[in-house]
C-alpha cells in the first residue's frame, strides 16, 4: 500500500474516534498505573466484564504502592472470577518490582517495562502510547484482524513471520501526534466495527482503503491455522469435614495453574487411574491420611486450553492434619471463611453443588 494511504489511515481513524470513542473509565485518566491495570484486565476478557472489577480493584489498591503492600491473598480475592489468575500474580509481583527498582514510578521505556512480570510487547505498547503519548503500537487480536483485512494479508496470521509483518505495519501506522488515541481507535474499530463475524463495512471509516473489502474477502480474513482439539482431562477432589462442619481447603503453590488460590484437596487423574486410589495417593503427597468415602457428584469446567471433569468424593481424616508451617498450607473453612478465600471458578462450582446438598 502506498505511503500516502498509510498516512490516510490514521487521519481517517482519528477523526472517527473523536466522534465514536467508547466512554470507559480508564479513558478518563493518563495515570500509567490505572492504564496498566486496565490493560492487564482486558487481556482475553470482555470490556463489560472488566469495568466493575477495574473499579473495585482501584478502590482497594489505588496506586502501585498500595498494590505492592497488599498480601497476595487479598489481591487474588479481589480478582476472583475474572479468570487467568496469573495476571493478578504478575500485577502484584510487578508492583513490588516497580516500588523497589523504580521508586514507585511506572517505567516509561519499552526496555524497562518488558523487564516486569506479566508485561509483553502488547501491554508495553499500550502503556507507552496511552499513558506517555509515545508512538508505539499495541497489537492484539483485534488489531491483527483489522490490519489483515486492511492490507489483504491472506497467509495464516498465527505464523510468526506473518505476525511480525502485521506488527511492523501497525507500528508504521502509529502517528507521532495522538498515538494513544490512535491505538485505542484501532481497538474500538476491531471490537465494534471490524468484528470477527459480520463486519460492519458500510460504517467503517477505512472501508475505501480496505483491500479485503475491495476483493470481497473480508469475512474470510484473517486466516488462521486449524485449531487443535481441546483435550479432556479428569481429576478427583475430597470433601473432608471436621466436627464443626467446616471443610478442609488446601492452598495451591504460587507457581502453576491457579497458583495461590485455595482448592479442595485432590489431584489430576492419569489414564487408567482408579479415582479412589489416586485420591489416597494425592492425599499422602499432601501429608494427609484419609479414607475415601462414596462418590458425591461430578463437576465439569472449561479452561482456555482444556476441559476437566472432577469427581468429588466424601472423605474422612485418619490422622490430624499437619501442623501449620509445613510446605503445604491447610485451612478449615466455613461460610465466613469462604467470603475471604480466593477460589477459582471450578472450586466455586464444587462449593455451590456442595452447599445445595449440605450447607457449609
Amino acid at each position: 500500500m502506498p505511503r500516502n494511504r498509510e498516512r490516510e489511515i490514521p487521519r481517517r481513524l482519528l477523526a472517527w474516534y473523536r466522534e465514536n470513542k467508547r466512554d470507559l473509565p480508564w479513558r478518563k485518566t493518563r495515570d500509567p498505573y490505572r492504564i496498566w491495570v486496565s490493560e492487564i484486565m482486558l487481556q482475553q476478557t470482555r470490556v463489560e466484564t472488566v469495568i466493575p472489577y477495574y473499579e473495585r480493584f482501584l478502590k482497594r489498591f489505588p496506586d502501585v504502592r498500595a498494590l505492592a503492600r497488599a498480601p497476595l491473598d487479598r489481591v487474588l480475592k479481589t480478582w476472583e472470577n475474572l479468570g487467568y489468575y496469573s495476571r493478578a500474580r504478575h500485577l502484584h509481583e510487578a508492583a513490588r518490582d516497580i516500588v523497589t527498582r523504580f521508586g514507585g514510578k511506572i517505567p516509561d521505556t519499552k526496555e524497562q517495562l518488558l523487564q516486569l512480570p506479566g508485561i509483553g510487547a502488547y501491554t508495553a505498547g499500550a502503556v507507552l502510547s496511552i499513558a506517555f503519548e509515545k508512538p508505539y503500537a499495541a497489537v492484539d487480536g483485534n488489531v491483527i484482524r483489522v490490519i489483515a483485512r486492511l492490507f489483504g494479508v491472506e497467509e495464516p496470521v498465527d505464523g510468526k513471520g506473518v505476525k511480525d509483518q502485521i506488527g511492523a505495519i501497525a507500528q508504521r501506522l502509529v502517528p507521532a501526534d495522538e498515538p494513544g488515541h490512535f491505538v485505542q481507535a484501532l481497538m474500538d474499530l476491531g471490537s465494534g466495527v471490524c468484528m470477527p463475524r459480520g463486519p460492519e463495512c458500510p460504517i467503517c471509516p477505512l472501508a475505501v482503503l480496505c483491500i479485503a473489502r475491495r476483493k470481497g474477502i473480508q469475512e474470510a480474513l484473517p486466516v488462521k491455522k486449524k485449531a487443535a482439539t481441546v483435550p479432556q482431562r479428569a481429576a478427583v477432589a475430597a470433601i473432608i469435614r471436621n466436627d464443626a462442619g467446616k471443610v478442609l481447603m488446601v492452598k495451591r503453590p504460587q507457581r502453576g495453574l491457579l497458583g495461590g488460590l485455595w482448592s479442595f484437596p485432590g489431584s489430576a487423574l492419569d489414564e487408567g487411574d482408579a479415582p479412589a486410589a489416586r485420591l489416597r495417593k494425592a492425599m499422602r503427597e499432601l501429608g494427609l491420611k484419609i479414607a475415601p468415602g462414596k462418590a458425591l457428584f461430578r463437576v465439569e469446567h472449561g479452561y482456555s486450553h482444556f476441559s476437566i471433569t472432577v469427581s468429588v468424593f466424601d472423605g474422612r481424616l485418619r490422622e490430624a492434619i499437619p501442623s501449620p508451617g509445613g510446605s503445604v498450607m491447610f485451612q478449615w473453612a466455613g461460610k465466613r471463611d469462604f467470603s475471604r478465600l480466593a477460589l477459582s471458578r471450578l472450586e466455586m462450582k464444587i462449593l455451590k453443588e456442595l452447599q445445595a446438598r449440605k450447607p457449609v
